[in-house]
């Protein structure tokens, strides 16, 4: 019989089991896969790593396949509102009784192994894509790679989006040490895909010691924008496209990306132009610079670290408001905060900063203190949905209110907002 019978159960239930919310190896998590024979799929396998972009690349992966035809399972982290949201099938989120089963059946067949909420959420779309007979799986990694537990599963190509500084309590503080572990997701004589423009050499040594693949966009591959089109260009192949329906110059490099990805897969999974073009026109990626119904415009963002922020502030830029822009932000205690303000701060005329009550969240107090003294003028709130309700009490007729700084900022925006 089941452990629990819902979904919150599970989920309250797995966040007791480890220590740590972190731990980063794939001994436990290959070891239970193993006893579920779901470490060998039966259909191609891209997993996606990198600092930022990843949930882009994978979405953009995801259309343009689904419009091909393929059944599609895709994984990715965090959530915002459901826990659903990270394993879905068809473009459809996982439902509670697919996740509760397995669930059950991860449990049953860990034994005494004290897996992480991660792990046990990744085995669980494993056991979701096997069970509902996927075409291809698409695996955005968490933290890392080499030893997220995502990279328990050989991929038929590895994918590489930016390689920035962030969560350097565990991956190192520096973009060689970075780019080591996230070029972990590669695998020998297998191809790989890289959509940082500078990847750092410890990139190219580690696929040369593998003899993998490597393809790099701007000298193997890339895309231009054409008035209202994209070319992309590589191996050989000339595509004219649309562009991507993601806001942000930036998207045009993961929107290359997913391209490069799915040429090195075309034997396998050929995709043609036109659900290339469909995918591209319908790719839709919550909480980046997601407008929220009502006025004034209120844009949710999950950037959360300098690169990210700095992509934020390029949108911000490049689509300035009639009046001025006003910040919501909340962060985590293990993020660059000062520098996620510097590449923020001239675009913003006020900041409502919040406090977030959950683990490694940071009060709005100790968050202003590390913001060092911005630029522009900033209040204090409890929380987000304070900060928020004050922020639109400001805001004039010709402003914008952006929220951002994390995923758990932009999900207490959304739940504030429905």
């Amino acid at each position: 019989m089941a452990r629990f019978a819902t979904l919150d159960a599970w989920l309250e239930w797995q966040q007791t089991l480890s220590p740590k919310e972190i731990v980063l190896g794939l001994e436990r998590v290959r070891t239970v896969g193993e006893r579920l024979g779901l470490l060998q799929p039966r259909c191609p396998v891209i997993t996606v790593a990198g600092t930022n972009g990843k949930g882009s690349v994978v979405a953009l992966l995801e259309a343009m396949l689904s419009a091909g035809g393929y059944r599609v399972g895709a994984y990715t982290s965090p959530h915002l509102l459901r826990y659903n949201e990270r394993v879905r099938i068809s473009g459809i989120e996982a439902d509670d009784t697919l996740l509760c089963e397995a669930f059950a059946r991860i449990d049953e067949a860990r034994g005494d192994i004290p897996l992480t909420y991660f792990e046990f959420g990744t085995l669980a779309a494993l056991y979701a894509f096997a069970e509902q007979d996927v075409e291809v799986m698409l695996l955005e990694v968490g933290l890392g790679g080499r030893l997220d537990a995502v990279n328990a599963i050989d991929p038929d190509v590895a994918v590489l989006t930016s390689i920035d500084l962030d969560h350097a309590d565990w991956l190192g503080n520096d973009r060689e040490t970075i780019g080591f572990e996230k070029a972990g997701i590669m695998r020998a004589h297998r191809p790989a895909v890289c959509g940082d423009r500078r990847p750092p050499a410890s990139v190219f040594e580690h696929a040369r010691s593998l003899g993998a693949g490597l393809r790099v966009i701007g000298r193997d591959f890339d895309a231009e924008r054409r008035g209202e089109a994209m070319r992309w260009h590589g191996s050989g192949l000339v595509r004219n496209l649309p562009p991507p329906a993601l806001r942000g110059a930036f998207q045009l490099d993961n929107a290359a990306t997913a391209l490069a990805a799915l040429s090195a897969m075309s034997d396998r999974l050929p995709v043609d132009d036109r659900a290339c073009a469909e995918g591209l026109r319908a790719v839709h990626v919550p909480g980046r610079f997601q407008r929220l119904p009502g006025m004034p415009p209120v844009y949710c963002d999950v950037a959360h670290n300098p690169q990210a922020a700095r992509a934020l502030a390029s949108i911000l830029r490049s689509e300035p408001a009639s009046g001025s822009t006003l910040a919501v932000f909340a962060a985590l205690c293990d993020k660059d905060i000062e520098g996620i303000v510097a590449e923020l701060d001239a675009e913003v005329a006020q900041w409502f900063v919040a406090g977030l009550d959950v683990p490694r969240g940071l009060d709005a107090q100790t968050l202003a203190e590390r913001m060092k003294e911005p630029r522009a003028p900033l209040t204090r709130h409890a929380d987000v949905a304070s900060a928020l309700a004050a922020a639109r009490a400001e805001a004039g007729e010709e402003d914008r209110i952006v929220v951002c700084g994390s995923f758990l900022t932009v999900a207490a925006a959304l739940a504030a907002s429905l």
